[in-house]
């Protein structure tokens, strides 16, 4: 289990508003308390914000809004004193335009870092070379520069130029942005956008709209390839077991498992579909049995995610309730593969209502990204200036301090589910074998056997708003089986009924 930490939101310790950091590095005993195998920063290196941290200036310095090289040192060591591993997010489609190879290469057509960047001239009869367009805007993704009479590419704001993965140089130069964190510890990188950092060759036109975004068509597939496979020789040069997971925007597993290659790519790769279903047992039962079909054949290890940086909790996009963010948690953690928690959904927190005059992120992500509440009482551990995002609803009661005083929060589920987990080689490495259940119900065994020991769990997600009789496919299934973990207080299965929008593991 990795636990995707979004900086500015985590912790504030120097009283400006925005998390850093020393924040991360003071609340690391809770991170290692809930049982999380490791953490992922998103990006702390300086930047002028436009995205938030997105727009890099320097791949290798921390932003004094974050603080220091020696805070991060500090924080990995403290980190790996605890167990925990260290991811930090990688972002190399595009840099910021006050990066110093972008002041450079738009000084001059003929300066050496002119080809570090995509820059073509004027379509023949004036405007933007192609029809390509650019997340977040919608606008073309292409800007005119005065300077010297030229279009640049940006697929994302004009202040993230895109950079020429197809000069040697660049490679070479970010390939030295990743020694520079492997060695200083980190044990892996979360790459940005890493299914798009080598464009087609001809720059063509695309058809469609904003359904560019959705898939690869503007970019260069084999030589995308090429590249991971060099970045994975120089990632698996280093001692130990570094790892990459790619942000690999695409909304077909079949080829989202493409990029693992043959075990020479990518480590792992995240699989957005899931992240998109919605509270409804075929539509889960659809996006498993996809994994199974394209992922398996290729020993791709499987990823599981139901909320980030860049979409609405979970529990917002299911509808608010706290029964079923309880349920999804046991979903999570009991899919073959390896799950992501991003901050806050142990708390059970729902997005914040950020009201017009304080909303600042380009793509519309601040009620995600609302400050963690830690203590009960306001400004509930975040001191001095006002947090940058108002609060999450509910944030005294959904505080670290609040749920940990409580054995039956959300909080403590989380954890006991993690321990379970970790003394569970079926819900670990095993199989997962999805069985026919009642209408609203998804259910599946997880099962691990060698020859010193055979450990077989089942598992029962009720999506439905009633009580569903399971007792057929329990007798049939499981008999003699108990409840080894349960969302609800009071255990309703031995009546043979599963309740609304709960969920249970069984041990066979």
């Amino acid at each position: 289990m990795i636990a995707q930490l979004y900086p500015r939101s985590f912790a504030d310790t120097d009283g400006d508003g925005v998390g850093d950091l020393e924040g991360i590095r003071s609340h690391l005993d809770h991170l290692a308390w809930l049982g999380v195998d490791g953490i992922w920063l998103s990006p702390f290196f300086p930047s002028p914000m436009a995205d938030f941290g997105y727009d890099v200036a320097d791949y290798c310095d921390v932003d004094p809004l974050f603080g220091t090289l020696d805070d991060f040192d500090r924080l990995v060591h403290d980190a790996h004193a605890r167990g925990l591993r260290v991811l930090i997010d990688w972002v190399p489609n595009h840099t910021s335009d006050r990066h110093p190879w972008f002041q450079a290469s738009r000084s001059s057509r003929d300066d050496p870092r002119r080809d570090w960047y995509i820059w073509r001239d004027p379509a023949p009869g004036g405007g933007p070379p192609n029809n390509w367009i650019a997340a977040f805007t919608g606008d073309s993704a292409w800007t005119f520069d005065e300077t010297t009479g030229q279009y640049y590419l940006h697929l994302f704001l004009p202040e993230q130029p895109d950079l020429n993965w197809r000069n040697p140089e660049v490679v070479a130069a970010m390939h030295n942005t990743l020694r520079f964190w492997l060695d200083r510890g980190v044990d892996g990188f979360r790459m940005d956008v890493i299914h798009g950092i080598v464009k087609r060759d001809d720059l063509a036109d695309v058809g469609g709209g904003l359904e560019q975004l959705l898939d690869d068509r503007r970019f260069d597939p084999p030589a995308v390839h090429a590249r991971l496979r060099e970045i994975r020789a120089l990632i698996d040069s280093y001692p130990g077991d570094r790892v990459s997971v790619g942000e690999v925007y695409i909304l077909s597993t079949a080829r989202v498992a493409t990029y693992y290659g043959e075990g020479d790519e990518l480590h792992l790769a995240f699989n957005f579909p899931p992240l998109y279903a919605p509270w409804d047992a075929a539509k889960w039962r659809q996006r498993i049995e996809r994994v199974q079909q394209e992922l398996d054949p290729r020993g791709a290890w499987p990823t599981w995610v139901l909320s980030n940086h860049d979409n609405p909790r979970h529990r917002t996009r299911y509808g608010g309730s706290e029964a079923r963010a309880r349920a999804a948690a046991v979903l999570l953690l009991t899919l073959r593969g390896t799950p992501f928690l991003y901050q806050g959904e142990e708390l059970g927190l729902e997005d914040a209502v950020v009201p017009p005059e304080r909303r600042v992120d380009p793509g519309g992500r601040d009620g995600c990204r609302a400050p963690i509440p830690w203590n009960v009482d306001p400004p509930h551990g975040w001191h001095g200036a006002e947090p940058w995002l108002p609060f999450p609803p509910e944030a005294g009661a959904r505080s670290v301090e609040a749920m940990a005083a409580d054995p039956s929060s959300i909080l403590h589920l989380y954890r006991r589910m993690l321990e379970h987990r970790r003394h569970s080689p079926a819900l670990q490495l095993g199989s997962l074998t999805l069985l026919d259940a009642p209408d609203g119900v998804l259910c599946y065994v997880r099962e691990y056997a060698d020859e010193h020991l055979h450990d077989r769990r089942v598992v029962l997600v009720n999506f439905s708003g009633a009580f569903v009789d399971v007792r057929d496919l329990l007798h049939s299934v499981a008999p003699g089986a108990r409840v080894a973990l349960s969302t609800i207080e009071r255990d309703e299965l031995h009546t043979g009924l599963l309740a609304p929008d709960a969920a249970a593991i069984l041990r066979a």
